[in-house]
């Protein structure tokens, strides 16, 4: 199964605005994606209200993963590393401040 973790960098986590960004984000890829942290369930990453109510505050390390059944072969196996690594980029840029 494809994994990887990431750190939370939006100022207020996971809520609102930058979870929005995250869950389009991860139902642009088209995979089943889960996310969680220690001490907690998988969380339906395509599911804005699920992701919300997870409270994942800035600074906690989450692991993003996709199930190996959804995955037909070595190419969709890379897709999804990809998808992976791009969103783990996300999630740790979200804090990061943006010139204007």
């Amino acid at each position: 199964m494809p994994t990887l973790k990431a750190v939370v960098t939006a100022p207020q986590g996971l809520h609102a605005r930058s979870a929005a960004v995250f869950v389009r984000a991860v139902t642009d890829t088209g995979l089943p994606l889960t996310i969680r942290k220690a001490g907690s369930g998988n969380i339906d990453a395509r599911s804005l209200l699920q992701v919300m109510a997870a409270d994942f505050q800035q600074g906690c390390e989450v692991e993003l993963a996709v199930s190996d059944d959804a995955l037909n072969g070595a190419q969709e196996h890379r897709r999804a590393l990809d998808a992976l690594r791009d969103l783990g980029g996300l999630l740790e840029s979200q804090g990061a401040v943006q010139s204007v």
